[in-house]
């Protein structure tokens, strides 16, 4: 995850670059340090170090790591020329290469040459199981063929071996999730919270699957992860806030004649809607009366 210092850096060093301030190749640097998504940018600035031969050479054995980030990127933006001719080049440098291996069975798929580049991350796969990036290649390609269940597949498997990676288990939550499949994506969201606790977003949208579930433990359980995505939050997430008011008057309606459950409720209930309403007005007092309509439905 991207911190807000790394991102103000990298949106500095990118403006500077695209004024022509010098420093692509610290700029291009980071974008693969970060591992984020810049391929329009990758492709302009990469080609301006790669088309000058004194540039190129100015950076040693660090010009192939170019030669790399440049084709996916232009693989993602759908410059295939660009990219076979970088491709070809790293193939004459390092011939026999899985590394270049993996480029090529990239560009296949980049190319809608779906059956060849299966047949590649394959037998890529077959020597080296353990390489990530083609494991999430096969799972993305699936997903562009609209293959979701293969892609539900393979996602699967990956986890079994990769546990840990948070980013495949909130894409497999969210593919569920898209399924209507919520018992499943709730599984997800929990390995989630046990790893990252701390990230309210996994709270949210954990409580938002136990809610659409609905039943009056699954709701009980979904207005108090909506709380705790309060508290990470420092009090500011207004989906959350809305959550409450809505776990409330649905278990208020499931609860019916549990004292000490009905008054805990809509004591959390009401301060929940202060919140909001008092959030509206300083932020969208334009829709404060369509809240208090929304409020007014929910009997609070």
């Amino acid at each position: 995850m991207v911190t807000q210092t790394e991102e103000t850096q990298l949106k500095r060093l990118e403006n500077q670059v695209d004024n022509g301030g010098g420093g692509a190749w610290e700029y291009l640097t980071l974008v693969r340090k970060l591992k984020v998504r810049r391929s329009d940018k990758v492709l302009k600035h990469g080609l301006s170090i790669l088309n000058n031969s004194s540039k190129r050479s100015n950076l040693g054995p660090d010009e192939w790591t170019l030669y790399e980030q440049v084709a996916v990127a232009a693989m993602d933006c759908q410059c295939v020329d660009v990219a076979k001719d970088c491709i070809k080049v790293l193939q004459k440098k390092f011939p026999g290469s899985k590394r270049v291996g993996r480029l090529e069975a990239m560009f296949l798929e980049a190319t809608g040459s779906w059956t060849e580049a299966q047949k590649a991350y394959s037998s890529l796969l077959e020597e080296n199981p353990l390489d990530q990036v083609i494991h999430k290649r096969r799972v993305a390609m699936a997903k562009a063929q609209g293959n979701i269940s293969v892609a539900i597949e393979w996602l699967n498997k990956y986890l079994e071996i990769f546990m840990a990676d948070h980013d495949a288990w909130r894409e497999l939550a969210e593919i569920y999730v898209s399924l209507l499949m919520y018992k499943q994506a709730a599984f997800c969201y929990e390995e989630l919270i046990i790893a990252q606790p701390t990230v309210s977003l996994y709270h949210l949208a954990y409580a938002d699957v136990l809610y659409t579930l609905g039943g009056l433990e699954n709701l009980q359980t979904a207005k108090k992860y909506y709380s705790s995505t309060i508290d990470l939050s420092g009090g500011k997430n207004t989906r959350a806030l809305f959550g409450i008011c809505l776990c409330s008057a649905a278990i208020a309606q499931l609860a019916k004649g549990r004292n000490k459950e009905d008054k805990e409720s809509g004591e959390l209930q009401s301060l929940a809607a202060t919140v909001l309403e008092k959030d509206f007005k300083q932020r969208a007092p334009e829709k404060l009366t369509l809240l208090t309509s929304a409020l007014k439905t929910l009997k609070i």
